[in-house]
């Protein structure tokens, strides 16, 4: 491939188009979360969704430093980051291109479906404690975050970088994380360090994070005015992604067919569970559609966890037939999930699940 192509901006996928190669060697190295793993209040690692932009870098945790470019210029080693007042906070992280494969025109880029979610417990250093101790510049308007991991994306070489403004920065539960459900962090997960930002979707969360700077004007790089912008044409500046939509989904109920995942259930009292979650305003509810109509479920209460899903369920008398089971969750604001959510970078699309089951005695 030339410099020229990797330069083109994003397209769509033409009418009837498969998946290529290249997005089938993205989704070998990312995976999503299987949708039975909604059952776990926290995700095990191994099944907590994972996108990686370039290379998994290489970082030796006894030579790590972390530079802040404050009004003074300090470094960090990561026994010292340790030694730091440390939170834990239970987040659910979701992809912004989660659903982008069930677009129409589809977006070409890491084709997720649903799958692209996950919740754990992060353990760190709360970040604005960081920044004080650098010295926070009475000018900056936002902090710019940089991880190890290296690549080109259109063209542009590029160290992965994104910026947060300064109240976002100065969240008490903005953690600079070393630890992910207990346990140091995987390399794949950012090791030995990441940015996490509860209700942020995760193009937010740098991993491998190494540099932390203040900015006087809003930061300008890659992953920030090109990427992760919701534009209906080609040229647009784009609107901002930021925090995540609300969205459900359910367990699949039953037991699958092997290739084309259909659910079959036996007639009688099914149990339909799953979670429910949003970034912006709190959840009000989550509702259930068996049919044409739908039908409020019991939403759990957040437990002290603000920003990690919440379990649902509803009670369905199953009979002999084929349906398409489908959940919306709706915030406190009347937000809720709908099914006009296309943009040319396939980015926040939470339409209602739809899940094909099978009733047969």
């Amino acid at each position: 491939m030339t410099t020229q192509e990797f330069s083109q901006p994003g397209r769509l996928a033409q009418d009837g188009e498969g998946i290529s190669l290249e997005e089938l060697a993205l989704a070998a190295r990312n995976h999503g979360m299987p949708l039975e793993a909604l059952r776990y209040d926290v995700t095990p690692a191994g099944l907590h969704y994972l996108l990686i932009h370039y290379d998994i870098p290489d970082l030796n945790p006894e030579t790590f430093q972390l530079t802040v470019n404050g009004t003074s210029t300090v470094t960090f080693t990561l026994d010292e980051l340790r030694a730091m007042p440390s939170a834990t906070v239970r987040v659910t992280m979701e992809c912004a291109g989660n659903g982008r494969a069930r677009l129409l025109p589809r977006p070409v880029s890491q084709p997720w479906l649903v799958e692209a979610v996950g919740t754990a417990e992060w353990t760190g250093v709360p970040l604005h404690e960081v920044l004080t101790r650098a010295g926070i510049d009475p000018a900056a308007v936002e902090v710019v975050f940089t991880g190890a991991d290296h690549g080109i994306e259109r063209g542009v070489e590029q160290d992965y970088q994104r910026s947060l403004p300064m109240a976002e920065a100065m969240r008490a539960e903005t953690l600079l994380a070393y630890q992910m459900n207990g346990l140091p962090l995987l390399p794949q997960h950012g090791f030995p360090l990441r940015l996490v930002v509860p209700g942020w979707y995760g193009m937010a969360h740098v991993k491998w994070l190494t540099r932390i700077d203040f900015v006087a004007e809003p930061f300008q790089g890659f992953q920030q005015a090109t990427a992760y912008r919701i534009r209906q044409e080609p040229g647009e500046q784009g609107e901002a992604i930021t925090r995540i939509a609300p969205r459900a989904l359910m367990v699949p109920p039953g037991f699958p067919d092997f290739m084309t995942r259909t659910r079959v259930v036996r007639p009688g009292p099914v149990e339909l569970t799953g979670r429910a979650w949003s970034g912006r305003a709190p959840l009000e509810g989550v509702e259930v559609s068996t049919g044409q109509d739908w039908h409020a479920a019991i939403l759990e209460a957040d437990a002290g966890h603000q920003w990690a899903w919440r379990r649902w369920r509803y009670m369905w008398n199953a009979e002999p037939g084929e349906y398409t089971l489908k959940v919306r969750a709706v915030t406190q604001d009347g937000e809720t999930q709908t099914d006009d959510t296309w943009n040319r970078g396939g980015f926040t699309n939470n339409a209602p699940q739809e899940v094909r089951v099978v009733c047969v005695a």
